[in-house]
């Protein structure tokens, strides 16, 4: 069957959507009226001929729904490709795929496009950065421009893929999402090493013999009081009152505190 969509009304839809997703974000329906908004077009020229269908369409989605923005394209793409071929019959479908996704591809999609790119370019970023070198920045933001390119081929690969999107994927993101989450543990585990710049300079006497409290932690551990560090602040992270400002200041507050002390150095 051939698409009653021209390459260039698709490439429109998805920069629809990649840019108007998230402008009607609200505790309601999250980004339903957002998608609403996105596939609006494509529900126009399929239903040009029945308004009942397409008022039908409408109000089934601009329903709750709330994924990761890029995997969203892929939820978009199998969407119309679905609905193109099978008209409003699909419909019921279509929206218990959606629902049915959103979840598992929010969870796929966090750590993909959020955690992952953060820790592991923002990480390459600010050493740069300390080391007085700009070129950082341009690799921080090179991810997201690319991710610009990348979602179109996302929307695309949905269409294409209708209903075996479930088949395809299946199995897949888990290991995908296990992988990236070594991987990013990886560079903060690299961090904790090459960012947190602190020691204890303590030092006690037993006869002529002088021992280091810091050199004496590095026999047991290396940078064992700045791994404790992060564990404290993960744990402080975790807290329902807890907010980043705050631990921001906590740590600032007592860094100067207990350097003032002769605790740490």
């Amino acid at each position: 069957m051939s698409s009653i969509f021209t390459k260039k009304e698709l490439t429109k839809i998805s920069l629809r959507h990649q840019f108007g997703l998230q402008l009607g974000h609200n505790y309601a329906r999250m980004q339903g009226l957002g998608y609403l908004c996105s596939i609006w077009p494509a529900l126009k020229k399929i239903y040009a001929d029945d308004p009942e269908a397409l008022d039908k369409a409408v109000r089934a989605h601009h329903m709750y729904y709330n994924t990761t923005p890029q995997m969203s394209e892929i939820i978009l793409g199998m969407d119309i490709g679905i609905e193109e071929k099978e008209g409003i019959k699909a419909l019921d479908t279509v929206v218990e795929l959606k629902a049915s996704l959103m979840g598992p591809f929010a969870a796929f999609g966090d750590v993909i496009f959020g955690t992952i790119p953060t820790t592991v370019f923002g990480a390459i970023a600010g050493n740069m950065a300390l080391q007085g070198n700009p070129a950082g920045m341009f690799i921080f933001m090179a991810w997201y421009i690319a991710v610009i390119f990348i979602r179109p081929l996302l929307f695309r690969f949905g269409y294409n893929q209708g209903t075996n999107i479930v088949s395809a994927m299946s199995g897949k993101l888990d290991v995908i999402t296990r992988g990236a989450g070594i991987v990013g543990l990886t560079v903060v585990g690299a961090l904790i090493s090459s960012t947190i710049k602190f020691a204890i300079p303590a030092t006690f006497q037993i006869g002529e013999v002088v021992f280091s409290i810091q050199e004496q932690l590095d026999s047991i551990f290396l940078f064992l009081p700045q791994i404790a560090l992060v564990a404290v602040v993960y744990w402080l992270s975790g807290k329902q009152k807890m907010t980043t400002t705050k631990l921001i200041f906590i740590v600032m507050i007592s860094a100067i505190v207990l350097a003032a002390l002769g605790v740490i150095a």
